[in-house]
């Protein structure tokens, strides 16, 4: 196991370096002068070759490269080019609505699209199991805009039912906050309660067919013990792995999400950002996400040896 972690740390940072790399040419070689969009259109050359010079925009590609990652590894991402204020302090301020959102999504998608794969396997041709083929044409075809503005339409504008848009801190209390979620969270989970619910159910349908399954069933197993502690069990490594996959497909409906909802968030600080050609936010932003999401693949690969006691490293 020792050696298995100590070799997937050592691809995490050759993945990361190569992620650096790319996002650092990427920004760079990008058209467009940042210099002159801070300097503004009524800049003269030598404001915008000022502003180049003390950016740091004039050394070679391979210095700058080397200066930035030096300073990222010391804890520096650098100052925003726009709002003059350090990187760190921006993303801070946007974490919480990001955080919530994103932690709201996983619980609902997971709970809900892991429990609707479950009992479609087990009434395989049922109600249940066509509602999910109705369920997950709509979440796989629909994009998650168009859902939003849906349910800002129907909920928010006709019914008044829930807020149209906007974000409450938890501090402000927990009811307040979770009511402000409850669109957001719907408009972004669908697609993901889809996913998660489609492999749940292939995955369930392959274990309820093995012939221990009928053992079970024939020594008068109940229906619970035998997909909850037989079949859920066994079926768990294709969830677990799915889940993992779902994050990723996450932070570019977070992005979307905020977007249409007005979530002060770290996905509509990224769209500004892009906006402004603010490179310091953008490298940080894609950096700390990639390094989040190899984090978070190591641990499903780390988990599947205790859902599996077969998987040893």
């Amino acid at each position: 196991m020792g050696a298995y972690i100590l070799g997937r740390m050592g691809s995490a940072i050759v993945v990361m370096v190569m992620v650096g790399i790319f996002v650092f040419l990427l920004l760079r070689l990008a058209p467009g002068d940042p210099a002159a969009m801070i300097a503004g259109r009524s800049a003269t050359e030598e404001m915008i070759a000022g502003i180049r010079e003390q950016l740091g925009l004039n050394d070679p590609l391979p210095v700058q490269f080397i200066q930035w990652v030096r300073a990222m590894l010391g804890g520096d991402f650098g100052t925003s080019i726009f709002a003059g204020r350090p990187v760190l302090e921006l993303l801070s301020q946007r974490l919480e609505p990001t955080l919530s959102l994103t932690i709201l999504t996983t619980i609902v998608a997971v709970t809900v699209g892991v429990s609707f794969g479950v009992l479609a396997a087990w009434q395989t041709g049922g109600f249940v199991d066509r509602l999910l083929a109705v369920f997950s044409a709509l979440g796989y075809s629909v994009p998650v805009f168009v859902i939003g503005y849906f349910l800002i339409y129907f909920f928010a504008i006709r019914t008044h039912w829930l807020p149209v848009q906007g974000y409450k801190p938890i501090g402000s209390g927990l009811g307040l906050w979770f009511v402000h979620l409850i669109l957001p969270t719907v408009a972004l989970g669908l697609g993901f309660i889809a996913f998660i619910a489609r492999v749940t159910r292939a995955s369930m349908l392959e274990v309820l067919s093995e012939d221990y399954m009928r053992t079970a069933a024939a020594k008068g197993a109940s229906s619970y013990a035998m997909l909850v502690h037989h079949a859920l069990k066994n079926a768990g490594v294709p969830i677990l792995t799915v889940i993992g996959i779902s994050f990723a497909y996450m932070i570019g409906g977070v992005v979307l999400t905020e977007t249409v909802f007005n979530i002060p968030g770290i996905g509509r600080l990224v769209v500004d950002a892009i906006n402004n050609r603010d490179y310091p936010i953008i490298q940080s932003v894609l950096v700390l996400t990639s390094g989040l999401y190899v984090l978070i693949n190591l641990t499903v690969d780390l988990a599947y040896t205790l859902i599996d006691p077969r998987i040893r490293y």
